[in-house]
């Protein structure tokens, strides 16, 4: 057990069983945090595979049970997680261990697209190259050339093209998402609290039951019908908050194209991470 004096402001830990403790006092989460950190823990770990060296990003989860690893497509970096009581020895150990996998999980992965001036960037699934339009004023906006190609045109200077490029896609995916979401949310008789645009890398989507949805902003990199189907899907949880029959009997019945989208994740879902990065 760890208690904490606040009219004294120190520690006094009295241990009575491993892993179990009791925090007392307004900031219990605060303090109950603290027994995971690592003040001087390392950030990352290099590992050495064959002639080259391997960052590995390190995160401590308070439910791990063990050790595991997986890639971040959009950040092309391994990420090691560790258990609350695992070591820094252990973790390079690991890591060290697993290191062809390492390697050929991120030599396998799509060629980076940055944004930049001549990238080809699939707006709604349709290719758009950015065109860098220094001497006009706006932001980031859409044209068709007499050819019929799309362009996506970006204002202001170089250095901005990037961060102008991925605000604008941000917001899109908001907009669209919101009114999909907001359509099945219609069709079915639920509320959507709230929706929120992140980059995640190990999920499209998801949803609480208090009816908070999060979607990757990488989806407006896909054909509507795909992003269409994604607000059905996190939507159609709050009917059935579970992958059972039922809940996809749910997303089949508002969203025909169920299949086709998910059939189209599977082939081409992990080439949308490689746009906005570096190698």
């Amino acid at each position: 057990m760890i208690c904490f004096c606040a009219d004294e402001f120190h520690w006094r830990r009295i241990w009575q069983n491993p892993g179990d403790f009791l925090l007392s006092g307004p900031a219990d989460m605060a303090f109950r945090a603290l027994l995971y950190r690592r003040p001087t823990e390392p950030r990352t770990i290099a590992v050495k595979i064959g002639a080259a060296i391997y960052p590995i990003q390190l995160r401590r989860h308070r439910r791990a049970r063990r050790y595991t690893l997986r890639i971040h497509p959009s950040a092309r970096q391994a990420i090691l997680t560790m258990p609350p009581r695992g070591n820094l020895a252990d973790a390079k150990d690991f890591a060290q261990r697993h290191g062809a996998w390492i390697a050929a999980r991120l030599g396998g992965l799509p060629k980076a697209a940055p944004f930049a001036p001549g990238t080809s960037v699939p707006l709604r699934g349709v290719a758009h190259r950015i065109v860098h339009r220094s001497g006009e004023r706006g932001t980031v906006w859409t044209e068709t050339r007499d050819s019929g190609d799309k362009i996506l045109c970006v204002a202001g200077g170089i250095e901005h093209i990037d961060r102008r490029v991925h605000d604008f896609l941000k917001r899109e995916a908001r907009r669209e998402l919101a009114k999909a979401s907001q359509h099945y949310a219609d069709a079915l008789g639920v509320k959507v609290k709230r929706i929120t645009i992140r980059d995640q890398s190990s999920r499209w989507g998801s949803c609480t039951s208090a009816g908070s949805l999060s979607f990757s902003w990488r989806l407006i990199l896909a054909p509507a019908y795909v992003l269409d189907y994604l607000a059905a899907h996190e939507v159609a949880h709050l009917v059935e908050m579970n992958h059972s029959p039922r809940f996809w009997r749910v997303v089949a019945r508002i969203c025909p194209p169920t299949e086709r989208a998910k059939k189209w994740l599977d082939v081409h879902g992990n080439d949308l991470h490689r746009y906005g990065v570096d190698e």
